[in-house]
Parts: C-alpha cells; sequence; structure tokens
C-alpha cells in the first residue's frame, strides 16, 4: 500500500468515526455524553483535516 492509498484510507476512517460520533451525539441522553461526543466528533474532523493537508503535500511532492 502506497502513502497515498494508507492517507486515503485513514481520511475515510476519520470520516467515519465523525459521522458516528455525529449520531452518538443525537442520541445521547444527557448534555455530558452529548458533549463527549461533540468533542470526539471535532477531533475526528481535526485529523480528518490534517489529513487532508497530508493528501495535497503528497500530491505536490510527486
Amino acid at each position: 500500500m502506497t502513502e497515498e492509498e494508507q492517507t486515503a484510507e485513514l481520511r475515510r476512517a476519520q470520516l467515519q468515526r465523525e459521522q458516528a460520533e455525529h449520531e452518538l451525539a443525537s442520541a445521547a441522553p444527557d448534555d455530558e455524553e452529548f458533549a463527549q461526543h461533540q468533542r470526539r466528533a471535532e477531533k475526528a474532523a481535526y485529523l480528518r483535516r490534517k489529513l487532508e493537508e497530508r493528501a495535497e503535500s503528497e500530491s505536490r511532492d510527486q
């Protein structure tokens, strides 16, 4: 697996994690659990954006 493929796979995983955490947040029974899932979704979104930057950098380097 190339670096590009690995980066793409990691981006997909973070997107899935972000979506799952948003779903869990919407079903949370209390504010504390809602906030916890929101933070996790935000972290996944941040990591996905960083992986997008990495993919852009990899494509420029080639």
